[in-house]
Order: C-alpha cells, then structure tokens, then sequence
C-alpha cells in the first residue's frame, strides 16, 4: 500500500512539474564568427567521434570506422590495438570511450560500438584494461558487460557512457535504432538511458530493479538519438538528443521519468506528418530547452576549468547540421537557455575539458580535425 501511495504521489508531481516547467526554443539563434577563443588543430583522424581524458592529460580518441588512438596534446598518436569488429555504417561504428572512475589504479577503459551480427547489430558496450607496454598500446582483457537484445535496427544507436558523481555506477544512453515505437516498449532497451554498476550488473535501487531484464536497467524511457549525456556541477544529469525534422532536446534526467518519443515532439516526422507537441501531454517530460530548427547536437560537457572562468558551470554542446558550438547558461532557478553559439564552419562531434581548462573539440569529417581551444587574450 505504501509503495502505491509513493507512486501515485511521484507521478502527481511528475506531471505538476511538467506543467508548470518552461520549455525554450532557442532554434533561430545566430551563430557568431567573434570566438572569444582561438582555436589549434592538434592531430587529424578518420571521422572521429569521443574524446576521453586520462589523469595525465592524455587522451583516448576513437575512430567511427572502429580505430581508437591514445594522444598527447601535442598530437602525438599511438594506436590502441584490440579493438572488436564494428559494424561502420552511416550513423553505426565506434562510439564513445570513458575513463573507468579508478582508472589510476585499475587502467580500465569503457568504450561503446555497433557490432555486426546475423541477427543484425546491435549496440555494445565493452571495458577493457589500457595495456602501455614499449611505446605501444593495447586493450587487454576485453569483456563484454552489456549488448542490446534483441539485434537489430538502423542508425540512432546513442551510445554516450558517463558515470556518476561517486563514480559508483554507469549511465548509458541507447537510441532507437530508427525503431521509434521500441522507445516505449519497456521490454526494449531502445529509446532508454540505463544505469549499471560498473560491473555492468543492475543496482538493487533502480525505480524498476524487482522486475528484472530491461525494466531493471531502465532510468528513464521515451528517448529518440541521444549524444549528449553528464553531470552538471551541482549533481543535476543533463541529456540532449536529436529529434526529427524540428525538436532537439536538452532534458533534465530524473528516474522513472518517460521523456515522451514518439508520442510527443516538438519537431515533426520526415514524412512531414505531424506529431503532438509536448504541451498536449503533460505526462511526459518536456525538455526544458529544444532547438527547432534543429542543431543536430552532439557531445556535452560541463565546464569548471580556469581558463573561461565566464563560462563555469556552463554547458558545452557542439552542433552537426548547424557547424557550431553552443553554450548553454543556466539561471538562477536552473532553467537553460542558450547563451552563445560560435560558428565552426565545420560538424562538431565531441566536447571535452582538458585538466588545465582548455577546451577540445572534433569534427565529424575525414579528416577531422582535434582542435584545442584557448582564450584569445
């Protein structure tokens, strides 16, 4: 009986709180050609997509195609060898890449993939011992800790690994794989950001963890493409996804919440019907900040460095089909908006903070360059 009251109690407050909460279309903003940064291409890849720090400054960089590259900022490259087969097609292939919360002691490493299969592929999450041996370097001990069952689908994979503020559990986004409806089948793991122990075993605390399988692993449902995925300075976990023709999204991330795809959208289908917006269903979260026209978003990070001290605790977006690079500023009540937009002139993959405040970026192409970013004066 208790638990029933609780339950009821959270949706009232669910729904209250995506009534009253103010979504923002910032989709019309213009991007600037003023940076207040200057920025230097580092090293060249073949369509990267992730970067990932290690303690020492060095980086962990992966390749769509399936290649993954240790480097130095001065753009010295080493390849990593072990990488698994990857299914690199269109919007499949290697993906993102983190840094396991004790890596200092463990060396391990956590990166996701699209596999190929008879069954068709299906996206991969594997963690693996970095291995620096002679001036060469190697996953060892490869192991699988979760794949998405069933196989198959098409592009949208997700993909994003972050781990929480303790360190003590993995944050995974899947996509749905151009499936749409899976996103709301709870037995699919499409369309869902899961939460795992690190071990990728499913913690006793999840809001579904007595029902077992997917519902187990599930920390929230009704995703479209998720690329963007961390943990604010305050605690808060942020998500942004693509949306259809219209409607990317950032969400704030709260468990046993249902964030609506494709039910609701404030963007429409590419066939040019039309979906109902997500004022028409307050049950479902609405993202607190959407870009239509859309930006394409891809990679987030959080900024707390030294080197813009203007835009610490600021959110840190790069955009594909728009070419820039977005900061989202957030009010004293937490609402995002949109502060600046710099254009690129090329798609941005991937955000990351360097542990001296600088900021790095890849572009989507080949070659795509890494570029550091660092203030003009």
């Amino acid at each position: 009986m208790g638990r029933t009251i609780l339950a009821a109690v959270g949706a009232l407050l669910i729904i209250q709180g995506a009534a009253s909460a103010e979504s923002i279309n910032a989709g019309n903003r213009d991007a600037s050609s003023d940076h207040p940064f200057k920025a230097d291409a580092v090293a060249t890849f073949d369509t990267p997509w992730a970067i990932a720090f290690l303690p020492d400054g060095r980086m962990l960089v992966t390749e769509k195609p399936g290649r993954i590259f240790l480097v130095t900022q001065a753009g010295e490259k080493t390849p990593v060898s072990g990488v698994p087969k990857v299914q690199a097609v269109q919007q499949n292939g290697l993906l993102d890449i983190a840094v396991a919360p004790d890596f200092a002691s463990s060396a391990g490493v956590y990166f996701t993939y699209v596999a190929p299969g008879d069954e068709g592929s299906r996206l991969v999450l594997d963690h693996a011992t970095l291995s620096e041996a002679g001036g060469k370097a190697s996953l060892a001990d490869r192991k699988t800790i979760w794949r998405q069952e069933p196989a198959g689908g098409g592009g949208q994979p997700g993909g994003i690994i972050v781990f929480d503020p303790e360190g003590k559990h993995l944050f995974l986004t899947v996509g749905d794989r151009m499936q749409p409806e899976t996103a709301q089948d709870p037995k699919q793991p499409r369309g869902k950001l899961l939460r795992l122990n690190l071990d990728g075993s499913t913690p006793a605390d999840n809001p579904q963890a007595a029902e077992g399988g997917v519902p187990a692993e599930t920390w929230t449902t009704g995703h479209r493409n998720p690329y963007g995925l961390a943990f604010a300075p305050d605690g808060k976990l942020w998500e942004h996804e693509m949306g259809p023709r219209g409607g990317d999204e950032f969400n704030l991330i709260e468990p046993g919440k249902n964030y609506g795809w494709p039910l609701v959208s404030n963007g429409d289908n590419y066939s040019g019907t039309k979906i109902p917006r997500h004022a028409t269903r307050p049950e479902f979260a609405a993202p607190l900040l959407y870009w239509n026209p859309v930006i394409a978003p891809a990679g987030l990070a959080f900024y707390n460095g030294a080197m813009f001290p203007q835009w610490r605790g600021s959110a840190l977006v790069g955009g594909l089909a728009a070419q820039v690079l977005v900061r989202i500023a957030f009010r004293a009540d937490g609402q995002p908006d949109e502060a600046e937009r710099w254009q690129m002139d090329e798609r941005i993959r991937d955000v990351a903070v360097g542990p001296d405040g600088a900021v790095w970026i890849i572009e989507d192409a080949d070659p795509g360059h890494l570029l550091r970013l660092t203030p003009l004066k």
